[in-house]
């Protein structure tokens, strides 16, 4: 197979991202081409990625009463919100910040929905200001709390309790959110007294339930095992009289990092909507909140190789990306697939390399015993980079963080430039 075959298969967003002409492109316009122009780390995204992806979960709602936000914890940068925004998303948002940036993107704040375990009173507050959709609550200590703030302005917040069904996502732990051991929602055996609660409270008004159990998730049965028992507690809750308008199941489907094969949201969704058909309740308002799945593989980082350090038990490739801009290997361990931009003729030169950054950890990596032919100065790109990598940045090793360029067709715009010293220092003060 040949460095170009090699790196072909690798590639997760084909058509989009996909090598012509031995270069790497992203719809219409040469990877190496904005490396030159902007520099490297440099993020990329495929505006024809995020729609394909927003597209099959729109086909499987078709027909439906159905309202699809955004889990902009993802990637928050404001033209991925806008493209999806005009693509007629709502967003989810679990932070003051995020709410702040989703109005900045020019979303209908009815069609926000304000998720997390911590909101503090002043996020309350500037969301209960703003007239969002609704408060995904996931406490009793949180219900008080939203119903004496909003009832202080003359309000009533309107919420859905989010429910820990205690069902395994098999995922990663440190994204599993479903499990009784987990920080998130109220426990499912606890569930009902909660509404009762909710629904005696003046500055409240129950609208949802809602269910969210991990992310990464490539398999239907956690999903079709949450639904059942959020449905059973649906019964009971709306047989004690208290009406339910919409079901909330949360985000949390996967993507292809490493040859996973998640279902389709569609066919996903296909198979959820049965379900709620048989159960009487396929005429609900369903609320769903994708991040990953919508922008994960639409995005890659370009890096440029530095350093090649061969050793007795280890080859270092060392690029200009790091863990600060790439932090998901570091506290995953996950795998992301990495290419060359412009594939050299092998000719024996493919050798194991561990590619690291320049950031002074052991733990600053971004893939290891990667098959690669390569030499200083080389252009890589590290592909499926769309979600938690640019949203989780930092300036760790005082780096700035890197640009980001997004790509419709053969158009590329420059939405965020590159951090700089003088940005990093502008709010200190010795």
């Amino acid at each position: 197979m040949s460095s170009l075959e090699q790196a072909r298969t690798d590639l997760p967003a084909r058509p989009f991202i996909d090598y012509r002409d031995g270069q790497l492109m992203v719809e219409g316009v040469s990877a190496a081409e904005l490396a030159r122009a902007h520099g490297t780390p440099l993020f990329v995204y495929s505006q024809a990625v995020m729609l394909d992806a927003l597209a099959a979960y729109q086909r499987g709602f078709a027909g439906r009463q159905a309202l699809i936000c955004y889990a902009m914890k993802a990637n928050s940068t404001l033209a991925v919100l806008r493209t999806f925004v005009q693509a007629g998303c709502g967003l989810d948002i679990v932070s003051g910040g995020e709410l702040e940036r989703a109005l900045r993107a020019g979303v209908e704040p009815a069609k926000v929905i304000f998720s997390g375990v911590g909101k503090t009173r002043a996020e309350m507050r500037l969301a209960l200001e703003a007239g969002i959709g609704c408060f995904n609550v996931e406490s009793l200590p949180e219900l008080d709390v939203l119903s004496e703030v909003a009832a202080d302005m003359g309000l009533r917040a309107p919420v859905s309790l989010r429910v820990n069904p205690d069902v395994d996502a098999k995922t990663h732990p440190y994204i599993s959110t479903g499990l009784k051991g987990n920080k998130f929602g109220i426990a499912h055996t606890d569930a009902l007294a909660a509404y009762r609660h909710a629904a005696a409270l003046p500055g409240l008004k129950v609208t949802g339930i809602d269910c969210h159990i991990g992310s990464q998730i490539t398999e239907t049965s956690p999903y079709l095992d949450a639904m059942d028992r959020v449905l059973d507690l649906v019964d009971a809750i709306e047989a004690g009289g208290i009406t339910l308008e919409h079901i909330d199941f949360g985000g949390g489907l996967g993507i292809n990092y490493h040859g996973e094969t998640p279902p389709a949201a569609d066919a996903l969704w296909q198979l959820l909507l049965a379900k709620l058909d048989a159960r009487g309740y396929g005429q609900r308002k369903l609320v769903i909140e994708p991040g990953r799945s919508l922008i994960g593989n639409a995005g890659i980082c370009l890096t440029e190789a530095v350093f090649l350090k061969p050793g007795e038990q280890k080859n270092f490739l060392i690029v200009d990306a790091a863990m600060n801009d790439l932090p998901r290997p570091a506290m995953y361990e996950a795998y992301h697939a990495i290419v060359p931009v412009q594939p050299r003729e092998a000719n024996g030169e493919i050798q194991s390399w561990d590619v690291v950054g320049p950031v002074c950890e052991s733990g600053d990596w971004l893939g290891r015993d990667r098959q690669l032919a390569v030499q200083a100065g080389d252009l890589l790109a590290v592909c499926s980079a769309g979600a938690y990598c640019m949203s989780m940045s930092s300036n760790y090793n005082s780096r700035g963080r890197a640009a980001e360029v997004l790509v419709d067709g053969d158009q590329a715009r420059l939405v965020r430039a590159r951090e700089s010293v003088e940005d990093q220092l502008r709010l200190e003060s010795i």
